[in-house]
């Protein structure tokens, strides 16, 4: 019975402080990698800590090395359609780590970004990671000057922070060239609001490749926009598209209807890619939807780690990082199969 209690007890520091012949204090030392000490005896403690099952409790931890393993995360994308796989890659990169991460959606308010942000720094946070719902705007709260490190992803930042974005133009180079690859002469984009730089930079990469005579169609980002643009390019009755680049997925859905109700086929007559690969749009379009994936998990992964790097004092260049877009070919576009 005795065994069989011990077996679940909490092992405690003193515990293996007891196992290991050392004090207390030198445990501490030893598991958070500082203090002075034999590289024999660090590397003893840590043995013995995985032997009898030692494992520190988050208070404890926070006592030990002035740190409170939690991250929060702070956006204005109440949606979650981009903040959702950035906090999944955030995760991912810090449960390793031991650190937490919790979230806080402020929409567009800027007295409850102070109060979350507040309600962050009274919890001790080691760190804010920041996210929206486009590059080129900032969240309605000032996060300049923290005692803590902010790093930015998906949104805009200060001048001196870093900052995460998938690198539009790539992205929107991959689509045009897939279509050029499967043979697709008379190409058009048709994609978002104008004011939006994800938008200039993806139709600027597109021309690049396309021709600068290739069209552009700027709208909202909505299916309903994907059949007018279609009912406006048809009813010129000349120079119909056979590729189209799509700035969203939505958009390319649209398009996709719009062009089944005029009886062509896709991607047999017309190819078309969409930009996103919000998955449950892509693969429930019919046929399901060849698009540009932003890698927003892997973006999370990377603005993860540097915030967690900042909090340990690690030396970080500020700056633009730009990630690259990946293809994913689905049935709409044609060509072998890229996931």
């Amino acid at each position: 019975m005795k065994n069989q209690r011990n077996r679940h007890e909490r092992v405690t520091i003193h515990d293996l402080a007891r196992a290991a012949g050392v004090s207390v204090s030198t445990v501490s030392k030893a598991l958070n990698d500082n203090g002075r000490m034999a590289a024999e005896t660090r590397a003893r403690v840590k043995r013995i800590a995985g032997e009898i099952g030692f494992r520190p409790n988050a208070l404890a931890r926070g006592l030990l090395s002035n740190r409170s393993f939690t991250i929060g995360l702070l956006t204005n994308d109440t949606y979650g359609r981009f903040t959702l796989p950035v906090m999944a890659g955030i995760s991912e990169a810090l449960v390793d780590h031991g650190v937490s991460v919790f979230l806080c959606a402020i929409e567009d308010d800027p007295a409850l970004g102070k109060i979350h942000v507040d309600a962050m720094l009274d919890k001790q946070v080691d760190g804010i990671i920041a996210t929206g719902k486009r590059i080129d705007s900032s969240l309605p709260v000032d996060l300049a000057g923290l005692p803590v490190p902010v790093v930015y992803a998906f949104t805009t930042g200060t001048p001196d922070s870093v900052m995460f974005a998938a690198d539009d133009g790539q992205g929107a180079q991959l689509a045009t060239s897939w279509l050029k690859e499967v043979e697709r002469k008379r190409l058009v984009h048709i994609t978002g609001p104008q004011d939006f730089a994800a938008v200039r930079e993806r139709a600027a990469a597109f021309l690049a490749v396309a021709g600068a005579e290739a069209p552009v169609l700027y709208g909202s980002w909505s299916e309903s926009f994907g059949h007018e643009a279609i009912d406006r390019l048809w009813r010129a009755g000349r120079n119909r598209p056979d590729g189209i680049f799509c700035g969203n997925d939505q958009i390319a859905r649209g398009v996709i209807d719009a062009l089944r109700e005029r009886g062509v086929r896709v991607p047999q007559d017309v190819s078309v890619i969409g930009f996103d690969n919000w998955e449950i749009v892509a693969g429930q379009t019919r046929p399901p939807l060849t698009t540009i994936d932003m890698n927003l998990k892997e973006l999370g992964r990377q603005a993860g780690l540097t915030v967690l790097s900042l909090g340990e004092g690690k030396p970080v260049e500020p700056g633009l990082r730009k990630l690259p877009c990946r293809l994913v070919v689905r049935a709409s576009c044609g060509g072998p199969s890229r996931k």
